[in-house]
C-alpha cells in the first residue's frame, strides 16, 4: 500500500486530469469517480487533496460515507493535518 505524506496527497487535487483522494483516519481514499467531489470541492467546503479527519467531526455524516470508495493508500508515520 503505497504512504503519502501531506504534502503528497495536496498534489491529488482533481486539476489538470489527477485523480482526487482525500484522507481519514490515516487512509487514502480515491472519490475521483463521486457526484460529490466534482470540481474537486465537497459541499463548498472540502477540497481534493486534504486530510479531512477533524473536518469529519462538523459532517452530517459519518466515516462511513467513505467506505465505498477505494482505499489507496495511508498517509505516512501517522502524520495529521491538525
Amino acid at each position: 500500500m503505497r504512504e503519502f505524506t501531506l504534502q503528497e496527497l495536496a498534489r491529488f487535487d482533481a486539476r489538470d486530469g489527477r485523480p482526487a483522494y482525500v484522507a481519514y483516519n490515516g487512509r487514502v481514499y480515491d472519490v475521483s469517480e463521486s457526484f460529490l467531489w466534482r470540481g474537486a470541492r465537497h459541499q463548498a467546503m472540502h477540497r481534493a487533496g486534504e486530510d479531512l479527519t477533524e473536518a469529519m467531526r462538523l459532517a452530517p455524516h459519518g466515516p462511513e460515507f467513505l467506505e465505498g470508495f477505494p482505499i489507496v493508500g495511508v498517509i505516512k508515520g501517522g502524520e495529521r493535518d491538525a
